[in-house]
Order: structure tokens, then C-alpha cells, then sequence
């Protein structure tokens, strides 16, 4: 059996591998193009992600899996949190309503931050330490997480429930440069650089500003 997996080890769809009947066309092609949708968001290629999403929903649109459609919503609405953008989920939410599925409403909640009503049981393992830690000393479950993309998207979570703190900043950057991902890169830099500034520190400002333009030159021609 030969799982495909989508966003922070969300189980988005499951082809069989061996043995039996191939997995239909929609299903393997919806979770080619989730995963393509996935890659070049995060790169900032964001016209090129939008084509792959899009198709992504005509595979499982056209076959007329309402479940599987939503989870796609939902591991979009995942993808833009984890870059610091403040989705509310709302295509999944929608099509959620006529086929619930507990994991997928669990980290539905998750997302959204709706955590005093979340099943952490029903969560992916590696974000249940963030949630179960009490807040204050959420940011110290990050280095634990070892999937860069959940990491991340912790990181993005605490920053967005005003939890974060300098260290988390820092390690939410180096996740994202270490992968080549420039979207977050540069949301997250351009964050420690407003810390930098606030702090008055001449050449951390000068660094970073450095880092920012290299980052800026090689999103220009993806942007074009």
C-alpha cells in the first residue's frame, strides 16, 4: 500500500501500490497536483499553484467526491497558514457540512485556532504537543517537531495567537530557508526585521535586509 500523503502528515489519499485494481485516475491525480499546488505556493509561485490546485478540484470535483474535495480545501487553507496567511478555511468548511469527517474537523480547528473545542486525540501526531502544551511554553514544542512543513506551520499558528517569540521567529526562517521555500522565508524575515528595528540593532537590520533582497530578487521573475 503506498500512501500518499498531503500537508503535515494529514492522510490525504491512499492508492494501492500492489495487488488488486489500480487506484482510479482521479484519485492519483488529485494527489499529484495537491502536492504540486503545495510545492510552488510555498516557492511563491503563486499563479503556477493556482492551476495545480484548480485541477486538483476538477479530479475529485469531476468524480464527485465531496469528502475528498474538502479535504483538498483543507490542505490549501494549511499551505497558506503555514506562509503567515490568514485563510478561514472557508472552502472546506462548506462542503465539511454535507460529508464530516472528525479528523479533518479536528484539524480543521487546529487551523483555525479554535483549540478549546479541538479533539487533540484526532490530530495529526506531531501537532499534538503544541496544543496539549500549556501557552507560555507552546513555542518550546517546535524543535521537537521534526517535519519541516508541520514545524512551520506551528511556528505560523503560534504567531497568529500572539505566542510566538523571538526564538520562534528565528526557527520558522531557517525551516523555511533550509527547504528553499520563499514565501514564508520572506514573511518570517521580514517579521525579524520589524524585531530588529523595534530593537534599535544596527547590523541584525543590516543583515536581514540583505537576506530580504536576495529573497525579493529570486520571487521577481516567479511574480512575472
Amino acid at each position: 500500500m503506498k500512501l500518499l500523503l498531503a500537508l503535515a502528515g494529514l492522510l490525504l489519499l491512499t492508492a494501492c501500490g500492489s495487488g488488486g485494481p489500480p487506484p482510479p485516475d482521479w484519485k492519483t491525480d488529485s494527489a499529484d497536483l495537491i502536492e504540486r499546488y503545495r510545492k510552488h505556493a510555498l516557492l511563491g509561485e503563486n499563479k503556477l499553484a493556482e492551476r495545480y490546485f484548480q485541477q486538483a478540484i476538477a479530479a475529485t470535483g469531476g468524480a464527485g467526491r465531496v469528502a475528498d474535495t474538502a479535504r483538498l480545501w483543507l490542505v490549501r487553507c494549511a499551505t497558506r497558514r503555514a506562509m503567515l496567511i490568514d485563510d478561514t478555511c472557508t472552502g472546506y468548511a462548506e462542503l465539511a457540512r454535507i460529508e464530516p469527517n472528525a479528523a479533518d474537523q479536528a484539524y480543521y480547528r487546529f487551523l483555525t485556532l479554535d483549540w478549546d473545542a479541538l479533539d487533540v486525540a484526532q490530530l495529526p501526531s506531531q501537532h499534538r504537543a503544541l496544543v496539549n502544551a500549556p501557552p507560555g511554553k507552546r513555542h518550546e514544542a517546535l524543535s521537537g517537531i521534526g517535519d519541516p512543513l508541520a514545524r512551520l506551520l506551528d511556528a505560523s499558528l503560534l504567531v497568529m495567537r500572539q505566542e510566538a517569540d523571538a526564538t520562534t521567529l528565528a526557527l520558522a526562517a531557517e525551516t523555511a530557508s533550509a527547504r528553499g521555500w520563499r514565501q514564508p522565508l520572506l514573511t518570517y524575515l521580514k517579521l525579524q526585521e520589524k524585531q530588529a528595528a523595534a530593537l534599535g540593532n544596527a547590523d541584525e537590520l543590516a543583515r536581514l535586509a540583505r537576506r530580504i533582497r536576495l529573497v525579493e530578487e529570486s520571487l521577481a521573475p516567479a511574480h512575472k
